[in-house]
């Protein structure tokens, strides 16, 4: 979330959603928009709520988090009030001390059997003890929770946030106190018809503290925000090959301030000041830099520091940007060799959160000789772009918004913006990032046209220095001809073109014929492919067999290999993943099957085709 006042006074109304057992009725509910989003918490001396957290399940229709008329109940569970049974009344039947628990992070669906299909609201209590250090200020910091959050603590209601995917901090130096304290979070995973994503999601819908929840103390006036990369000028030059430029913003800093800047492996050690409104710009001159890339993924120690805050993070320095039908990475082209990939933990399922999962998962990667992964369809977890950084592996992020958004409401404008806000601010400094997603699959209208230009025109906005992209479905073929002429396309830097030929229409020979018309820009295959169960062989022709997925994509290379702008394979998807509408009984089984690998860590046959394909960079070319 930005603090700046351009941006809070565009926010609309959040929607809030009651459950009932016949349907999901929608009231508004008005919220204050969170003022304050840290930048480098990973980076931070933090107290670390991870662990246990007791829960309660509030079972539909949701009374003890919502009233009748749609408003969040502050005096129900949110007190955490205990039963005493050598005295009373005691008319609040509940009591979280007794309460069985869940880990934090985690989803609530695979840890407790009982709620694997279960979608509203959830609520999680933690005990922690503190002690309040003068002239600091305390947050609590939530890395992500779906969807909506609602935070008391105390028995104080500190702030409300509406998104999946993204992180929030809420301010508790008020509420705290010498001692025991708790800390109560409604957690609210009902999907909405105007939330983002809406109702209608082919993936699994898990529910909860979903990202590691901490407390963060920072001194009165700290440093929220900083934006450090190399210099991105008109062409990439080696000049701005060694400078430095950006911004670093102290949170209730007085004009004047000073920043100190400090790089020492880039012989960069400045001072600059603060604005009126606590910025500090610079632009500093490096002795030399060791840019980053995928095959040397170069980080910098970079030392922030003002006043009685302190903070270091890695970056890599590195150039990004489209030239005719060409992407180049520091003045050289490129050619992505990648996979699609949820947020799907290997081997236990669930959401991916822990160290663990994104070792595991980056091990295929290098496995497959991929040099760029797609997080699809929403913001992963921030070890992704971290290890990314350190692996050497190109990110696509992009923002919920998949196919049925309600295009022609403001407040879901509001909310997407929102969301691009914080998915741009909390990963604007990987360099492994190089793409902005504003969207997936969605129709072609003239409402939805605009919608995602002018959110297109935001993410350039908060950050000039990457191209936007977006991935488009269709067209339909006319015989072997397929034009792709989607307006949305003068918003985009980068075509993402999704298709499945030879799964979802056509057979996989005619992909041999098709003649695509596309954009004279860089297109990336985003999406292509074919469902089979790992260990179910029979003919090339044999549906759900290895060998047929191999057979479609051995055709689609041959189709691919005629399209002169095509700059990169992302084939669908890296591992097979839950999801609710894949149920075809011993083949299905509730996962999408299009995986290069089972969930549980099996390789099928196209992993090796594309492991062979991409060692030998036999599809594509980057000029």
């Amino acid at each position: 979330m930005i603090r700046h006042s351009v941006f809070l006074k565009h926010l609309f109304p959040r929607i809030c959603a009651i459950a009932s057992f016949s349907c999901c009725a929608m009231l508004t509910q008005a919220q204050q928009p969170l003022k304050t989003l840290l930048v480098g918490v990973d980076h931070r001396t933090v107290t670390s709520l991870d662990g246990d957290w007791h829960y309660l399940v509030d079972q539909p229709p949701a009374r003890a988090l919502y009233t009748a008329q749609g408003k969040v109940r502050d005096n129900s569970y949110a007190l955490n009030t205990h039963p005493n049974i050598n005295s009373g009344p005691h008319n609040d039947e509940y009591d979280f001390a007794t309460a069985p628990t869940l880990k934090v992070p985690g989803d609530w669906n695979t840890q407790e059997p009982t709620l694997f299909r279960y979608e509203g609201v959830v609520w999680y209590q933690r005990d922690f003890d503190f002690q309040p250090r003068p002239n600091t200020r305390t947050f609590l910091h939530i890395g992500a929770a779906n969807y909506r959050s609602f935070v008391w603590v105390n028995q104080k209601r500190i702030c409300d946030h509406e998104g999946g995917f993204t992180p929030f901090d809420c301010e508790v130096t008020s509420a705290l106190k010498p001692g025991s304290n708790f800390v109560v979070i409604a957690v609210d995973s009902t999907r909405d018809v105007d939330g983002i994503p809406s109702v209608g999601i082919d993936w699994f819908n898990y529910g909860g503290l979903t990202r590691d929840v901490s407390l963060v103390t920072v001194p009165t006036k700290f440093i929220d925000d900083y934006d450090i990369h190399l210099k991105h000028g008109a062409t990439f030059s080696s000049s701005d090959a060694n400078t430095l430029t950006g911004y670093v913003h102290v949170e209730g800093a007085t004009a004047g301030t000073p920043v100190t800047l400090h790089i020492p492996e880039a012989g960069i050690n400045t001072t600059i000041k603060t604005d009126e409104n606590g910025r500090a710009s610079f632009e500093a001159r490096a002795l030399s830099l060791a840019l980053w890339s995928p095959e040397q993924p170069k980080l910098y120690k970079v030392e922030l520091s003002s006043g009685e805050d302190k903070l270091t993070d890695d970056i890599g320095f590195r150039d990004i940007r489209v030239d005719g039908t060409r992407i180049l990475l520091n003045g050289k082209a490129i050619f992505l060799q990648g996979a699609n990939m949820h947020a799907e933990a290997p081997y236990r399922t669930g959401r991916a959160c822990t160290d663990e999962d994104v070792k595991n998962i980056f091990s295929f990667l290098k496995d497959l000789n991929a040099n760029f992964v797609r997080l699809a369809h929403y913001p992963h977890d921030e070890r992704m772009e971290r290890t990314a950084d350190r692996e050497g592996i190109m990110i696509w992020s992009e923002i919920p918004i998949w196919q049925h958004i309600s295009y022609d409401k403001p407040e879901v404008y509001a909310k997407a913006r929102f969301m691009l806000n914080e998915m741009i601010r909390r990963d604007r400094n990987k360099a492994s990032v190089i793409l902005w997603s504003v969207s997936n699959e969605t129709p072609n209208n003239p409402t939805r046209t605009k919608f995602l230009t002018d959110l297109a025109n935001e993410a350039r906005h908060l950050d000039s220095t990457r191209p936007i992209t977006s991935a488009l479905i269709g067209p339909h073929p006319k015989g072997m001809e397929m034009v792709q002429d989607d307006p949305l396309i003068n918003a985009l830097d980068v075509v993402g073109q999704n298709e499945y030929i030879g799964w979802y229409e056509m057979r996989p020979e005619d992909a041999d014929n098709v003649h695509w018309t596309l954009p004279n820009k860089p297109v990336l295959i985003s999406e292509f492919g074919a469902e089979a169960k790992q260990g179910n062989h029979g003919g090339k022709d044999q549906r759900w067999a290895e060998e047929q997925q191999v057979n479609v994509y051995e055709h689609q290379f041959v189709m691919i290999k005629k399209i002169p702008q095509v700059r990169g394979l992302i084939p669908w998807v890296l591992m097979d993943f839950r999801s609710p509408t894949r149920n075809i009984p011993k083949l299905q089984d509730g996962f999408n099957r299009k995986g290069l690998i089972s969930e549980e860590g099996k390789r099928k046959q196209a992993f090796f085709l594309f492991q062979k394909t991409y060692k030998d960079h036999a599809v594509g070319k980057a000029e």
